[in-house]
């Protein structure tokens, strides 16, 4: 499979279009109890990240009704519904069941309404329930959408975690990627995807990158083969997912091209609409691209907590100048 896919690299991002997500899967996760489960509740997808409290389609308005999300029903629905006639609030629970929402979630261990499940049963409605807070439950469901629902693509590379930055090693086929992963691992390091980095946007600042299933803590090294990093240096060496911090571009040195060497200028480069800060190593023969990379790490974890070394040094070489100048004034 590694040996495959490192002979044809993928030209470019492969972008994943299709996001579904299992409604019995979040079900399975959040522990949820099932009131009404459907007779092809397997089937039920969820499409969208967003949930919604039904509280003005419960007042009788579906002017921008959405079907599609998760209605949650807490404690300022359940007193809203106590408070009206038992008719009118027959009427209003069946016409959200009939509006045909994904699913209906209780939240707080609230009983559900026996009109709302009769309606539910006969229309297939899934009806759940938990004992978590309507405003805890809402924003882990949505937290937990938005990772499976995320935007995505696959790059050829590979992720690490080096000093709790993630960096995403990228460059040619046969540059020395996997070999700079696993001299990274064996230095303490942790190892999350090599070869092939699935890419999520979960938030409008952050990616998180991760293996695909069947190559999850493989590494192939030239010469060697297939290597299982997670029983040749322990569960400690390797993690599911990490946020991408940094991008390194690796390529074979060129003579006469002029690399960076001050820092001065802050690269980037875009995945899925994001910029993310990125550097470029030149790889040759004496280079010890291992503690490059945890050095980069470093750089760029301090320049996240506000010092940045290439501002200070030209600072200092500002006012070293301005000195000199006055004195020859």
């Amino acid at each position: 499979m590694l040996a495959a896919s490192r002979a044809t690299p993928p030209k470019g991002d492969r972008m994943k279009q299709d996001y579904k997500i299992a409604l019995s899967k979040i079900v399975e996760e959040f522990r949820f109890e099932v009131l009404v489960r459907p007779e092809k509740f397997d089937e039920i997808m969820i499409e969208t990240p967003e949930v919604n409290r039904p509280g003005l389609a419960l007042a009788g308005f579906y002017g921008d009704f959405k079907a599609e999300r998760i209605q949650l029903i807490g404690k300022a629905e359940t007193s809203y519904l106590q408070s009206i006639e038992p008719s009118t609030k027959r009427v209003m629970l069946q016409k959200l069941v009939d509006a045909h929402p994904v699913a209906i979630l209780y939240t707080t261990s609230l009983p559900a309404d026996h009109a709302l499940i009769e309606r539910a049963e006969r229309e297939q409605i899934p009806v759940l329930r938990t004992d978590i807070k309507t405003s805890p439950i809402m924003s882990s469901l949505i937290a937990s959408l938005n990772t499976y629902l995320a935007p995505r693509i696959t790059r050829h590379g590979g992720l690490v975690e080096v000093y709790g930055e993630g960096l995403l090693l990228l460059g040619d086929s046969g540059v020395g990627k996997s070999e700079t992963a696993i001299e990274l691992v064996k230095r303490g390091h942790r190892l999350i995807a090599d070869d092939a980095v699935e890419i999520k946007r979960v938030s409008e600042k952050t990616l998180i990158g991760s293996a695909p299933e069947m190559i999850r803590h493989y590494v192939e090294l030239r010469g060697i083969g297939i290597v299982d990093v997670r029983r040749l240096f322990g569960i400690g060496a390797v993690k599911e997912t990490e946020r991408i911090d940094l991008v390194i571009q690796l390529e074979n040195w060129v003579e006469g091209k002029m690399y960076d060497r001050l820092g001065m200028e802050d690269e980037t480069i875009n995945i899925l609409g994001l910029n993310i800060p990125c550097v470029t190593v030149p790889v040759r023969p004496g280079r010890n691209l291992a503690i490059i990379l945890e050095i980069a790490a470093m750089n760029n974890r301090q320049k996240k907590m506000g010092f940045n070394t290439a501002l200070e040094f030209n600072k200092r070489l500002m006012e070293q100048m301005g000195i000199k100048e006055q004195g020859k004034d």
